[in-house]
């Protein structure tokens, strides 16, 4: 995490000890866009969410920088895909270093989706 950095996002094991996932949200400085790290799953998808939204408003092409983030599950993939969908003619988000997860199902699902560009 770097100083500005938020993290969200907590889940429990229903009776266990609890297990936290933590996504944490900061504005890059170099480029429009967003950093993240932590996980994307069930605990953390309102964060996750909520970053996707703002994402449009950063820039033409935002920048996701997603380097420090080691999972995001399907239904994560599909909310980031949605996004992208809406971004209208001419836009795109460039998903920079995604983890294994997020490339795999992006490049299973919506491989033909030119408003994502990956760069690793």
């Amino acid at each position: 995490m770097r100083p500005g950095d938020v993290p969200y996002g907590e889940g429990t094991d229903h009776g266990g000890p609890s297990l936290r996932a933590a996504l944490c949200v900061g504005l890059l400085v170099e480029r429009p866009g967003l950093r993240m790290a932590g996980e994307v799953s069930l605990s953390t998808h309102p964060t996750w969410e909520g970053a996707l939204e703002s994402l449009p408003g950063l820039g033409k092409d935002p920048c996701l920088e997603l380097a420090a983030v080691t999972f995001i599950d399907v239904a994560g993939a599909t909310a980031l895909a949605c996004m992208a969908q809406r971004l209208g003619s001419g836009r795109r988000v460039i998903v920079d270093r995604p983890p294994p997860s997020l490339r795999r199902t992006l490049e299973t699902f919506w491989s033909e989706l030119a408003a994502i560009e990956v760069t690793v």
